[in-house]
């Protein structure tokens, strides 16, 4: 929980000074995101390459929402 002191010391900053704080606080929440993702490990991503199961099923709401239109 952040202090009622901490908040009203930030209140009290100027413009310039609380975008200098939101951009030290943004990039420290960049970097902790970076960590995530680590150098040379392989991750899994989904691709729509080969996927007849998923382009049947779209085909098929397309063209019941295509039926209800001209209903």
């Amino acid at each position: 929980m952040v202090s009622a002191e901490l908040i009203s010391t930030l209140r009290e900053l100027s413009r310039a000074d609380k975008f200098y704080i939101m951009q030290v606080l943004i990039s420290e929440l960049a970097q902790q995101e970076t960590e995530l993702i680590k150098p040379d490990q392989s991750y899994p991503v989904w691709s729509p390459y080969d996927a007849v199961e998923a382009a049947d099923t779209m085909l098929k709401v397309l063209e019941a929402a295509k039926t209800q239109d001209h209903a």
